[in-house]
């Protein structure tokens, strides 16, 4: 059997690379343009483009009738200018011919609504009649273009549940009993893990199970978690059998399909996903929180660890401002470039946008590209044309894998999605908030840390922090109980440990599952009303949540206390490792001094100079430090050892980027 490639089909002897380039809609544009396109992406040091992602109507405007003519003569002039092709399949939204003859592949919302034509992505992932048509369409592309020179990679449909992640329809009822019939195997054991004695909700035969529709109030619990789980495998199926279908036919062309690790975690898992495709790639728009760039940090570090430490590829991103967000404010400058540069230093091989040219009609007109309306005479494209000649200059870093950190923040897919259900103490909890708010902290402390999905071996991390850890099977139990017995140093929050896989509560009292080895025991929870706070006796101020909490254990250390004497931070210590808990939610700047104390007894030091801590993010990967500026200011780097592959070994700009090569 071949073994598909694990990176882009390239010419033989060709020296790697950092790819550059951008979603490309030459279809967009008169055949005139195409001509001046590649001559500007030639000029910007474009060495990559992604095609035909939404072309499914251009190419088959009629049922079984195919119109490849544009596409060979754009595949043409782009491999005559030198510039490699990530071929879509085309199969992201359907034409309007398809949902005309058949409007059962379109999705149905939990209150039993069509989602109707008219945007993208109108189809349900379970539909036969969708998966038919699709197919057909991508053993067309493979028999075509296999072959061309041009082709570097297949891209599976374009952010596979952006759109259609949950669909409710008939088909998904049907196949969702099928996922569950292969969970369960009978229906009592089905019956026993959702619960069904509480609201009279036994079942007697699988053709009564539903997807959650919309209910009288809250569906079951365990039944919306295993929904989810099933709406990704759904998708996860999907993306199989086009990837089938491409490996069948051009086993030689490495498949993958753009994930959006970004934000909230979305009800896909991509830790799982990630197995199926022959390497990661990833969109990525800077969200407007507090904090953008650790949160932009975080995903790209997530992305690197979801591809397991090996090379992935920036796939979207933008060059200036989207236009999907409430207020679209553009980038400043020197953000493009520091955007970019971030996801490189935690193992991008290739930064692409979206898009090349900026589009005059559609949705996405004002979403910023590569060639703005204001054409190449424009502060963006003089950007990009910069950023373009920067990776050209960093390819010695292209196939750098990742260097491990010794601390690490534990996402969980089922915590997030569970965690997160109706009829909780409070429904303002947000899991991936508290991560990142862990994130920051390291960052804010000058200290390197990955961010793993929960399947990852922990054995390799001096400090691992597990927040929101609230789905805890026996066998994480297990593993967990073992890390800190090994020496491991274990930190996590409130709402962990609370239930197993099926999202019963552990018999006893809280923390469930954590708590023998946290050594404490919680009664109740008390989570805060908007507004209220708690101060603790070390001066941080909590919000969101509290504990009733008290220690089980006399080797338990209380680290911080509420007003009224309670345990607010708590940490058990062992032989060599120790269990840390934190009741309450401190945010970034509460979180600091509390998770420098525990690096501190966990042996782990920043690895920059104390003047660079919380201004600089230090990534390293192999023999390349990145010194990222998270600031407005210049930043000097005198006495920091290295050659200068990029920037300055002196001085940071603001919101610039150093690239340093040779030991610490």
């Amino acid at each position: 059997m071949t073994t598909s490639p694990r990176w882009l089909r390239t010419a033989p002897g060709r020296t790697p690379r950092i790819e550059y380039g951008a979603d490309y809609n030459p279809e967009q544009w008169p055949r005139d343009v195409w001509d001046d396109d590649v001559r500007a992406m030639r000029t910007a040091g474009v060495t990559i483009v992604s095609l035909a992602i939404f072309s499914w109507g251009r190419l088959e405007p009629a049922e079984g009738e195919y119109d490849f003519g544009w596409l060979d003569e754009v595949m043409d002039l782009l491999h005559a200018g030198g510039i490699a092709v990530d071929l879509a399949t085309a199969t992201a939204s359907p034409p309007p011919w398809l949902t005309a003859k058949h409007p059962e592949i379109l999705p149905v919302d939990h209150e039993g609504r069509t989602i109707w034509p008219g945007s993208r992505q109108h189809w349900r992932p379970t539909s036969p009649a969708f998966r038919e048509h699709a197919l057909r369409l991508v053993r067309q592309m493979a028999g075509r273009y296999g072959d061309h020179p041009a082709l570097a990679a297949w891209h599976v449909s374009n952010e596979l549940g952006c759109h259609n992640a949950y669909d409710y329809s008939d088909d998904a009822a049907a196949a969702f009993r099928v996922w569950l019939r292969r969970r369960y195997g009978e229906l009592a054991a089905l019956n026993a893990a959702w619960g069904t004695a509480f609201w009279s909700q036994h079942y007697s035969d699988w053709s009564q199970i539903l997807p959650p529709r919309r209910a009288a109030t809250h569906p079951n619990p365990t039944q919306q978690l295993d929904f989810t789980r099933f709406s990704s495998d759904a998708l996860k199926d999907y993306l199989c059998a086009e990837r089938d279908v491409l490996r069948e036919l051009t086993p030689d062309v490495p498949v993958t399909t753009n994930f959006m690790i970004m934000g909230r975690l979305r009800p896909l898992d991509y830790a799982d996903w990630a197995a199926e495709v022959d390497f990661v790639a990833n969109d990525h728009y800077v969200q407007r929180t507090s904090r953008p760039f650790d949160e932009l940090s975080f995903s790209a570090n997530l992305t690197g660890n979801v591809a397991g430490g090996r090379p992935w590829f920036l796939m979207e991103h933008s060059t200036s401002a989207v236009n999907w967000q409430p207020i679209n404010v553009p980038k400043k400058p020197g953000e493009l470039e520091r955007d970019s540069l971030t996801h490189v230093a935690h193992g991008a091989d290739a930064v692409c946008f979206f898009q090349w040219r900026q589009s005059r009609a559609g949705a996405e007109k004002y979403h910023s590209a590569m060639v703005p309306h204001a054409g190449e005479d424009s502060a963006v494209f003089r950007r990009v044309t910069e950023l373009g000649e920067t990776l050209r200059r960093l390819a010695p870093v292209a196939g750098a894998g990742r260097t491990p950190a010794r601390a690490a923040v534990l996402v969980d897919w089922d915590s997030a999605w569970a965690a997160e259900l109706d009829s909780h103490p409070t429904n303002r909890l947000r899991y991936q908030q508290e991560a990142l708010d862990w994130y920051s902290a390291f960052l804010d402390l000058g200290v390197r840390a990955d961010v793993v999905p929960v399947r990852t071996g922990l054995s390799r991390y001096d400090l691992v922090v597990a927040p929101i850890l609230y789905v805890v099977p026996e066998a994480l139990r297990r593993r967990l109980e073992a890390y800190v017995r090994g020496g491991g140093h274990l930190v996590t929050t409130y709402f962990s440990g609370n239930v197993d896989e099926h999202d019963h509560l552990w018999p006893g009292a809280h923390p469930g599952a954590l708590r023998d080895l946290l050594g404490i025991r919680i009664e109740e929870f008390a989570p805060l009303p908007d507004g209220d706070q708690v101060v603790l006796d070390n001066g941080s101020v909590g919000t969101l949540w509290t504990d009733m909490m008290e220690v089980a254990d006399a080797g338990v250390e209380v680290l911080a206390r509420y007003a009224d004497g309670s345990p607010a931070v708590t940490r058990k210590a062992y032989t060599a490792g120790s269990a840390a808990y934190v009741s309450t939610r401190l945010g970034p700047d509460g979180l600091a001094p509390l998770l420098g104390d525990l690096l501190r007894r966990a042996g782990v030091e920043s690895e920059l100079p104390p003047g660079l801590r919380g201004r600089v993010e230090l990534v390293v990967r192999g023999d390349f430090r990145f010194y990222v500026n998270r600031t407005d200011e210049p930043v000097d780097l005198t006495g920091v050892p290295g050659e200068a592959l990029h920037g300055s070994a002196e001085r940071l700009e603001p919101r610039g980027v150093g690239v340093l090569r040779g030991p610490a």
